[in-house]
């Protein structure tokens, strides 16, 4: 009989690859399910891929079925906050909706733990610009909405199954694999450090700033920016953590304190040795001023000891991605 899987859905995307890396440096056996839309062959390296959607029952069943799949890791989901406002739909039906199908399929196959990719969107704006998981959800954009709505599916779904998980919501996830073998290679991201990075290597024209008034330090957004190698690990920090027992439950994914969008510019500047033309519009729909993790749970309950908390680290590493990308590029 086969060793139980892994399902990762999504896992040919920005976070999920990385995941996957990790999941395989440790032996443990993965698959993989990704749609390509917004996800890339490349990136998935040391794992089977099938290519479909979360949302396509008969191929989520097959999956579970034959590769004896106990876990699934679920990243699969659209991720623009500006998108999301203008194609609200489109988030609920691939976010929402294609959870429900996925959450069926895992309660018929009898799979023991999920581990959920959610997001600190669905605070919206904490009155202190920061957020702890007692902290009242609030989203301010159909992004956050689709990813709360699929919590409280995934709460309900465990009260009544015998599935645990961990939900994650993760904070502003950037840089890239320190050995550069995957990291953001969506041309059109939105992501700040990978933008500026792209700027500094010429990729893009200028990096434009989204506001300026806002009630912070230099009036530019501040965000809690967590190195995506911190956050992979957290994912095999909760799989430890299901695995040995461990109730149900949501945490934050974050470094507890934050950069402006100015910091994050000179740090670009700083690490590549170029300037970087800016740009300054209004305020997107949707952007809170600050948003910084409270973060203090998820050490002590999955005992997560991050790596990566340093700015210029986390920028380092984007860069090199960039880099590489440019002798390299993915399609």
């Amino acid at each position: 009989m086969s060793l139980p899987s892994i399902l990762v859905t999504g896992g040919a995307g920005y976070i999920g690859s990385h995941v996957v890396l990790q999941l395989r440096a440790r032996g443990e056996r993965v698959v993989v399910l990704d749609d390509l839309s917004r996800g890339f062959r490349q990136a998935v390296i040391d794992a089977p891929l099938v290519v479909g959607k979360v949302g396509d029952r008969d191929t989520v069943t097959r999956v579970l079925r034959e590769h004896a799949v106990d876990t699934v890791m679920h990243f699969a989901a659209y991720t623009i906050v500006p998108e999301s406002v203008s194609e609200p739909l489109k988030y609920y039906g691939n976010n929402t909706c294609s959870t429900c199908t996925l959450l069926e399929c895992c309660v018929g196959a009898g799979v023991r733990n999920f581990v959920f990719s959610s997001s600190a969107a669905v605070y919206g704006m904490p009155a202190e610009g920061s957020a702890a998981e007692s902290t009242p959800t609030a989203p301010i954009n159909p992004y956050g909405t689709s990813k709360l709505m699929s919590e409280w599916m995934l709460r309900d779904v465990a009260s009544a199954a015998p599935l645990k998980y961990v939900a994650l919501r993760y904070f502003n996830v950037a840089g890239s694999d320190p050995q550069c073998r995957v990291g953001q290679a969506s041309p059109n991201a939105t992501l700040l450090v990978k933008v500026a990075c792209q700027a500094a290597v010429g990729k893009r024209a200028e990096v434009v700033i989204f506001g300026t008034d806002y009630a912070t330090p230099d009036g530019t957004g501040v965000r809690d920016y967590i190195h995506v190698e911190d956050l992979a690990t957290a994912h095999l920090d909760a799989l430890r953590y299901l695995r040995g027992g461990g109730a149900s439950t949501t945490l934050n994914v974050g470094y507890g304190h934050g950069y402006s969008v100015r910091e994050v510019l000179a740090s670009v500047e700083r690490v590549s040795g170029k300037r970087l033309k800016v740009r300054e519009q209004p305020r997107r729909p949707g952007d809170p001023p600050g948003l910084i993790a409270r973060a203090e749970r998820i050490r002590a309950e999955l005992g997560w000891q991050p790596r990566y908390d340093d700015l210029d680290a986390i920028v380092r590493t984007a860069l090199a991605w960039e880099q590489r990308l440019l002798s390299d590029p993915w399609k």
